[in-house]
């Protein structure tokens, strides 16, 4: 998948081709799998620590972040560059992707000392303290409560889904500080240190991936944060909840058309494999279709992408969400439905897509996930019929 770029962008991505074919880990290396999505191997840590070094991490940062002040299309196609290799940034990707982007828009030059840049340079992971229990979809709904107090803040409650909370050093965590009013105006943001007393994880394990417990509840037990430890206002976490999610959205799109585009060149690969399969019509008429997602997905993408990296609103995102977790399902089905016991067969996959062990299988049970994570699709539908096409609501 390679798109026409302009003269100063190819020579962009020239450099970071050259760059990578002198300096990516050796795929014998990335064998060694995370076992959460806050978890870094050795190798991952250096890698990162690597890119960080070299400008090549978030290059439309500045250099003191790990970047080198990239535009929007030089951006775009170092993404795209990293996606063709099956090479991550980060293996903690809801620190590099959502986290350290809210602490480097809401967080205070002595925070971002203090936490973005250990980030950035792999010294630390991250989760993310969002849905409870009560409060997934609607996370206006919250409930885990935060008091002041002589000594800090004592927070009391529980988050659930919350990845890799076992593993991570820090909770970026939306906590309720003002009981008394509207619901999206008494949120607060946290980061809390997650060996506190009184902070325990469990993983939930999973059916389909017994080797990657990445989901947990996470129990809060009057645990004391610091008063320095509040990022931005008091009060102020529903924005910075909206801007978190806007920070997830505006790349995630990217990760799904590839592995979506990705996928359609394999259900290709067997067509041709299988001359008794590719001949078949109704196969080829699959195939053709899930051709007609991935490609509408990129294009929308970019549209949306484009606008993102200007800091407009970009509703593309918010049907990708939808479009992308329901266009992914549809393929796992065909692939499952074509592949007979094949289908079963686990392969080895690069580390940035080890969400399952590789066989069509896992890939289609795990995708009943994606159409929960990140908002479930349910609620996606609404928010696009109220605030994309402006209808009025049910």
């Amino acid at each position: 998948m390679r798109l026409s770029y302009d003269e100063e962008t190819e020579a962009f991505r020239a450099e970071l081709s050259a760059w990578l074919d002198a300096n990516a880990p050796a795929p014998a290396d990335m064998l060694e799998k995370k076992t959460s999505s806050a978890h870094l191997p050795a190798w991952a840590k250096t890698w990162q620590r690597t890119l960080f070094d070299a400008g090549w991490l978030i290059p439309g940062w500045p250099p003191e972040l790990g970047g080198r002040n990239a535009t929007a299309a030089q951006t775009l196609a170092y993404m795209l560059e990293l996606e063709r290799r099956g090479l991550p940034r980060s293996l903690n990707p809801q620190g590099i992707g959502i986290i350290g982007p809210s602490l480097k828009q809401f967080g205070t030059a002595e925070q971002q000392e203090r936490w973005l840049l250990p980030m950035l340079k792999g010294d630390a992971t991250w989760c993310l303290g969002m849905s409870e229990p009560n409060a997934g979809s609607d996370l206006a709904g919250l409930r885990t409560k935060g008091e002041l107090h002589a000594d800090g803040w004592h927070i009391n409650g529980q988050k659930v889904w919350t990845s890799g909370a076992h593993d991570a050093d820090w909770c970026f965590a939306f906590v309720r500080t003002e009981p008394d009013v509207a619901k999206h105006k008494g949120i607060t943001t946290f980061v809390i240190d997650m060996k506190s007393p009184g902070v325990r994880p469990r993983p939930l394990p999973e059916l389909t991936s017994p080797h990657f417990a990445d989901f947990n509840e996470v129990f809060f037990d009057d645990v004391v944060v610091p008063p320095e430890n509040m990022i931005g206002e008091r009060g102020q976490g529903w924005a910075i909840s909206v801007g978190s999610l806007g920070h997830e959205r505006g790349m995630l799109w990217l990760s799904a058309w590839t592995r979506l585009s990705g996928d359609v060149d394999e259900l290709v690969r067997l067509g041709v494999e299988s001359p008794a399969l590719g001949s078949d019509p109704r196969y080829r008429d699959a195939v053709a279709a899930h051709y007609v997602d991935a490609t509408a997905m990129g294009a929308l993408g970019q549209l949306g992408f484009a606008k993102f990296v200007k800091g407009e609103p970009a509703p593309e995102h918010m049907i990708l969400k939808l479009y992308g977790s329901t266009a992914a399902q549809r393929l796992y089905d065909t692939a499952v439905q074509w592949s007979g016991p094949d289908a079963f067969i686990a392969e080895n996959v690069a580390p940035s897509h080890d969400i399952h062990e590789g066989s069509w299988e896992d890939a289609y049970l795990h995708s009943f996930a994606n159409t929960i994570a990140g908002g479930t699709n349910e609620v996606q539908r609404n928010i696009i019929a109220e605030r994309v096409l402006g209808l009025p609501r049910g």
